[in-house]
């Protein structure tokens, strides 16, 4: 076969085409990957595909990154850096959700647990998972995203909010329980909720058993209403053990939370 090299012309047109397509990264692959399709005999065809490769590669990497920094993660957390011994019996379904799957079914994901063991983190590293897999994310604790809703109610745009709200494939829910609500502000959060329902996903972390859930929004009728819709097309985990925060510390357990029927949760 014969050898041949890109010409100045030709290289002249790549670099305008390129700049044309808005997809600069094609003039360093092109150039790049010249000498070795023509070395390794490859069709047009091939070292097409592999140019066009790069680019799209190129591009799902720096919009997923866009994607995680605009969520709001308050810290970025990995499946790969969580500590496994620590929560065993959560390992597979997690890794099952990696794949992303439970987005595409607009399934929700529930973590409960104490305090420490790893809610937040797995939360997180879920939402990073569905940004590089081209998921829209946005992270909030519960409390903000009544600040949030609030708002846009006060303003008159809670209908629009809620529209604008489902256009992302995954909305994070962090520390559910840990204040009360409200009256009006569960009324919000239970908007929130419907209107994502089947529709897109949610994943919420909470230190208590739903069971305690209508002491946070203040009415057993809305709290089983809300419940019956998160988990209806949902995976629930539950996490164990004590706060990483404490260990090492000489400090076995945080204070039990009594729950409105007098029971006690660990």
């Amino acid at each position: 076969m014969a050898t041949t090299t890109t010409t100045p012309d030709a290289v002249k047109q790549i670099t305008y085409l390129a700049a044309a397509l808005k997809a600069p990264r094609i003039i360093e692959a092109a150039t790049r990957l010249a000498d070795q399709a023509r070395d390794a005999g490859w069709t047009h065809e091939d070292y097409l595909a592999a140019v066009l490769e790069r680019e799209v590669s190129a591009r799902n990497a720096s919009g997923a990154e866009l994607r995680i920094r605009a969520a709001g993660f308050g810290a970025r957390k990995t499946i790969e850096d969580f500590d496994w011994d620590a929560q065993p019996a959560v390992r597979q379904p997690v890794g099952s959700l990696a794949s992303g799957g439970f987005l595409t079914e607009a399934r929700n994901v529930v973590l409960l647990g104490p305090p420490g063991t790893g809610k937040t983190h797995l939360a997180t590293a879920l939402g990073i998972v569905a940004a590089r897999h081209g998921h829209r994310v946005l992270f909030a604790t519960a409390t903000d995203w009544v600040t949030r809703l609030t708002d846009a109610h006060r303003q008159g745009r809670l209908p629009a909010e809620l529209a604008r709200l489902r256009r992302y494939g995954l909305i994070i829910v962090d520390e559910v329980g840990y204040l009360p609500f409200e009256q009006d502000a569960a009324n919000l959060f239970f908007q929130l909720v419907s209107s994502r329902y089947e529709h897109a996903s949610l994943i919420l972390t909470s230190n208590l058993p739903f069971s305690s859930w209508g002491g946070v929004f203040g009415d057993q009728a809305v709290a089983a209403a809300m419940i019956d819709r998160i988990v209806h097309h949902a995976d629930v985990l539950t996490l164990k053990g004590i706060s990483y925060r404490l260990r090492g510390r000489g400090i076995d357990s945080l204070p039990s939370i009594r729950t409105t029927t007098g029971e006690t949760e660990n």
